[in-house]
């Protein structure tokens, strides 16, 4: 074996070593479980002038969804987004074309609490229908120029 091939097996080595030590460790997409889920209508101060998303200006009702997440990753999940379906008293879709409901800040190892706000059109009847509830983000932040310092 020639001095350049064991150089160049030298070098690929001290390289992918490098990489190794260098790269900083990936971010796991944690799923977060959802549980006893309910609903309340807002405080009045979240609740004044709610219009409906999607540049229309159609009458709101402002709800906010509150329950139990179980994050079991040991490590604080930031910016986790929560999925769902919401079902109006007739049983049609409260958010149309909608699956992703909010994100839920922070959530830290174990269980905690948590609520996320949401505004439905003021003609689906009431009581609404919860089901399929579960969330999923990262520990570390996901969106640019937000540092955190844990």
């Amino acid at each position: 074996m020639g001095f350049r091939a064991l150089t160049v097996i030298v070098v690929s080595g001290l390289l992918w070593i490098f990489s190794w030590i260098a790269t900083p460790a990936a971010l796991a997409l944690t799923q977060i479980q959802l549980f006893d889920i309910s609903y309340t209508d807002c405080p009045p101060e979240f609740a004044e002038g709610n219009v409906t998303s999607g540049g229309s200006s159609s009458p709101a009702n402002c709800f906010m969804i509150t329950g139990k997440a179980k994050n079991p990753s040991g490590k604080t999940v930031y910016d986790a987004d929560v999925f769902g379906r919401i079902y109006d008293a007739n049983g049609e879709p409260a958010l149309q074309n909608r699956g992703r409901i909010g994100s839920i800040p922070e959530v830290p190892p174990g269980i905690s609490n948590f609520e996320v706000r949401i505004s439905v059109p003021a003609n689906q009847p009431t009581p609404l229908k919860l089901e399929q509830f579960k969330a999923s983000g990262f520990s570390g932040s996901v969106r640019p120029n937000i540092q955190r310092f844990d």
